[in-house]
């Protein structure tokens, strides 16, 4: 037989763990009853420190703004907000395609012969983005990656051929 602490109806089930009226853990009813702790009064209320004070008005009051730009002169017009006031970057397409064609006829024009295909590219558009630079140097850039890359399908083009002779001598010098 189990009881309810809180209103002392009593279960007969045995089964059962909760009061149904009011959801309480229900005690057994045994020879020795145990004492439970708060079964005529409800738990203590636990106290806290009062809230702190966020806005107080004893703040300083603050000063005069100060201006943080200096006055445009007469004659000047200040520039729009959101207006574009950098100069363009220039364009440095062709030296960037000639490097990576270079760069590309290295690593990768061994495999099939592409390289031979790779490096006269990087030769040609290096020389056309050294021409545009030299012509307009505003506006064509890149200078480095043309001539970098114009190096490294020449060195290519400098090394393939180095191989192909000694191959040649190679075959001509070699056993029959």
């Amino acid at each position: 037989m189990k009881q309810c602490p809180r209103c002392r109806r009593t279960y007969t089930e045995d089964d059962l763990n909760f009061c149904l009226d009011d959801g309480e853990l229900l005690a057994s009813l045994g020879a020795s009853q145990p004492q439970t702790r708060f079964v005529d009064d409800t738990p203590p209320t636990l106290m806290m420190d009062p809230a702190r004070v966020t806005n107080p008005t004893n703040f300083p009051v603050p000063q005069a703004a100060v201006q943080w730009q200096q006055p445009i002169p007469m004659g000047q017009q200040p520039v729009a907000f959101g207006a574009y006031a950098g100069s363009m970057s220039p364009n440095q397409t062709l030296a960037i395609v000639s490097l990576c064609l270079g760069l590309g006829s290295i690593t990768v024009g061994w495999c099939c012969y592409l390289g031979l295909l790779l490096s006269p590219a990087a030769l040609i558009t290096g020389g056309i983005a050294l021409a545009q630079n030299k012509s307009n140097p505003q506006s064509y850039g890149g200078k480095g990656m043309a001539i970098g890359g114009m190096a490294a399908g020449g060195v290519f083009i400098l090394v393939f051929i180095l191989i192909m002779i000694l191959y040649g001598a190679a075959f001509l010098i070699g056993p029959h």
